[in-house]
């Protein structure tokens, strides 16, 4: 590899190297990567969603009604955005605002409710998630499908040993 190859994780690997000299530092070199990329497809996510005024966590909200198939207590909410209930509320309370979701009492339980996207949900969803998907094109656009299954593969190994 020379000069013009490097990037700031390689950077930061060798200035590490110059303090810790006799140490591996090859997991920065993963990991490093691994945090730049996720930091700036986030970036990449917020940029495309500002003008909408729907934040990244409201977005992800967003798509677990619309995964879901069907309305959802804030508890399952929670479970899959991986954010605190209290977050999930203060988001869906905003969504609510702007007329993507609705609340609506659950039929066998009048205290649980449920939300649901309304169908202006349903068309920012449909408006929004292929552009997402796009901008996640844009960052693999140097690998081949070979390269990025083997990545794929790779990185769930990583993935199942964090989530021990």
């Amino acid at each position: 590899m020379d000069a013009t190859d490097e990037d700031f994780v390689d950077r930061v690997r060798d200035q590490w190297a110059g303090v810790y000299p006799d140490e591996d530092l090859s997991p920065v070199e993963v990991i490093g990567r691994i945090g730049r990329i996720g930091t700036q497809a986030l970036a990449r996510l917020d940029q495309m969603l500002a003008p909408s005024g729907v934040t990244r966590a409201e977005f992800d909200v967003l798509g677990a009604l619309a995964r879901g198939g069907r309305p959802l207590r804030a508890s399952e909410v929670t479970a899959v955005t991986m954010v605190s209930g209290a977050a999930t509320t203060k988001h869906a309370d905003r969504l609510v605002t702007m007329g993507l979701v609705r609340r609506r009492p659950f039929e066998r339980d009048g205290r649980v409710v449920l939300l649901e996207l309304t169908e202006a949900g349903r068309a920012f969803v449909a408006e929004h998630f292929p552009r997402r998907l796009e901008l996640d094109r844009q960052l693999l656009a140097g690998l081949d499908a070979v390269e990025r299954e083997a990545l794929s593969k790779l990185l769930r190994r990583i993935s199942a040993v964090a989530d021990r």
